[in-house]
């Protein structure tokens, strides 16, 4: 199994480096998973980080890319809401890997 350390903890990640617990999220974490991904965290990020973090209390599940966009343009406007802004932020592939930095599952349909 992998792990992320993150001050003194290691945190547990799964094959695919998705945390294993949700509950070891925190800020710190994301930030190192971030960088493990070659990511800076800047606000525009840390506001799509929240926003899947509500969709998964909400609905108990990471969104695939089409309702990721669909939700963020809901709840931030169609000009946070497109996927050029999320593929920007997210290296393309903003469902898979915005969902590993909010600490949430793997979305289903992502391989």
């Amino acid at each position: 199994m992998n792990s992320l350390t993150v001050g003194a903890r290691a945190i547990p990640l799964d094959k695919d480096g998705f945390l294993v617990e949700l509950s070891d999220w925190s800020n710190d974490v994301a930030t190192a998973l971030a960088a493990a991904e070659g990511i800076e965290l800047s606000p525009e990020h840390w506001e799509i980080l929240e926003l899947l973090r509500s969709f998964y209390a909400e609905f108990q599940l990471s969104p695939a890319t089409r309702p990721l966009i669909k939700y963020t343009a809901t709840k931030l406007g169609p000009l946070k809401g497109n996927s050029l802004h999320l593929n920007r932020l997210f290296k393309g592939t903003p469902a898979k890997l915005a969902a590993k930095l909010a600490g949430l599952p793997k979305p289903t349909n992502c391989l």
